[in-house]
């Protein structure tokens, strides 16, 4: 999952980035409206955490652009304000859900995972083909019964390439789904990743390359 955070409060930005980030999510992190609407005319993201009460560009404005722009992500709105009136009038700016603060953070991770799971493509919550079985809400995965010890990264790719279900997914869709901004689009940190989970996935291999055009599982 790409998230995109929008939020003012650099200590709570920031946290939440982290937080995030340890749940295998790739997450840009942003503290004004009018940069968090450019970042996302420019990424794909799936859920965009968006603080309702920004200086400058407010909150509102940013939701209402997104929603005339037909940005495909989830809108989670955050704000200190907790009335039924303030949830009611974001939910009609076009937000999908709303979480006052302060907020526990195991809640804003369900919320966000609700939010993902409902702007897919209807998938199984555990994914398996050829032996190998993952399972994205525990983090864990093995083949044949042996545990994989994944990184970050590592987990992301399997997840999508086994939620593609035999499509040919390109390179240029794993970095965007799975890394953040900080990647360089010219490096081959996915050829590494790939190279590297397949070493831990064993024998038979299960992920084919096809030249010039990206990696699939089961096709």
């Amino acid at each position: 999952m790409r998230v995109l955070v929008i939020e003012d409060d650099v200590e709570l930005a920031e946290a939440v980035g982290v937080g995030l980030r340890r749940e295998r999510m790739a997450v840009d992190v942003v503290f004004d409206g009018a940069t968090g609407l450019e970042r996302a005319q420019v990424h794909d993201y799936d859920v965009i955490v968006l603080d309702r009460d920004l200086p400058g560009w407010h909150g509102d404005d940013v939701c209402a652009q997104l929603a005339a722009d037909r940005h495909r992500g989830r809108v989670l709105m955050l704000t200190a304000a907790a009335t039924i009136e303030d949830r009611v009038d974001g939910l009609a700016l076009g937000a999908d859900d709303y979480l006052p603060k302060p907020f526990a953070f195991a809640e804003l991770v369900a919320r966000l995972r609700a939010l993902f799971r409902r702007a897919q493509p209807a998938v199984p919550p555990v994914l398996a083909y050829g032996g190998l079985v993952l399972d994205p809400a525990r983090g864990v995965a093995n083949r044949d019964g042996r545990s994989l010890d994944l990184g970050p990264k590592e987990f992301g790719v399997l997840e999508l390439l086994l939620a593609a279900e035999g499509r040919l997914v390109p390179a240029e869709e794993l970095l965007e789904r799975v890394w953040d901004e900080m990647a360089d689009p010219l490096t081959t940190v996915v050829k590494v990743t790939v190279s590297r989970l397949r070493r831990k996935l064993g024998e038979p291999p299960l992920i084919e390359t096809v030249s010039q055009a990206g990696y699939r599982i089961g096709a």
